[in-house]
């Protein structure tokens, strides 16, 4: 009866609570990747400041995201937001569009589940270098649907600070989902597989 219990605890611990779905486990990095990104809202981007006195510093800020609408199997991997040139990071990203985005199953009810702390690597998190986008008129719809069903106050956003839909255009991909270090994803790897 013991082992049936233990066997059932460790098969409790492989459920996400937020998605319902499965986390992926160790070994499928670039799945883990997907399902990380499509279970969070938001995200810390790190920009180079352009700021007068910060000019060339790191600058990290907080944007909600979406690459799908929630549900599990509707994400398309890409990081889209909601973006307005009066904020203080879209202005550093006009002069360079280079940026890092970190997400977490931290910001999900996973971690405080198992009483991991952000820092644990066991609480998933993934770093994205690249670049911010401005989307095309073909994508802008699949952006808009992304973002405004996880996010549904953006649709009410003042329309004078002219809003654009923009995406993070992945070039590096590091998890840090278990003891032992970082791993590199590639591009190919994470858009081939499903969350």
């Amino acid at each position: 009866m013991a082992r049936l219990r233990l066997l059932c605890l460790a098969a409790a611990a492989l459920l996400l609570a937020a998605g319902g779905g499965a986390i992926p486990p160790p070994e499928e990095a670039a799945r883990m990747a997907r399902f990380v990104l499509h279970n969070c809202d938001w995200g810390a981007l790190a920009t180079l400041s352009a700021q007068e006195g910060l000019r060339g510093q790191p600058f990290a800020n907080i944007f909600s995201l979406s690459d799908g609408p929630p549900g599990p199997l509707s994400g398309s991997g890409v990081p889209y937001l909601y973006l307005t040139d009066m904020e203080i990071s879209v202005q550093d990203l006009e002069i360079n569009s280079n940026a890092s985005l970190t997400v977490s199953l931290a910001q999900t009810p996973y971690c405080k589940k198992h009483k991991y702390d952000p820092q644990n690597p066991l609480c998933a998190h993934i770093i994205f270098c690249g670049s911010i986008v401005k989307v095309n008129d073909s994508e802008a719809g699949l952006a808009k649907k992304a973002l405004f069903s996880r996010h549904p106050e953006m649709e009410s956003w003042p329309k004078d600070h002219n809003w654009f839909f923009a995406k993070f255009n992945i070039t590096n991909i590091w998890v840090l989902d278990y003891f032992g270090g970082l791993k590199i994803v590639t591009p190919e790897e994470y858009y081939s597989v499903k969350p």
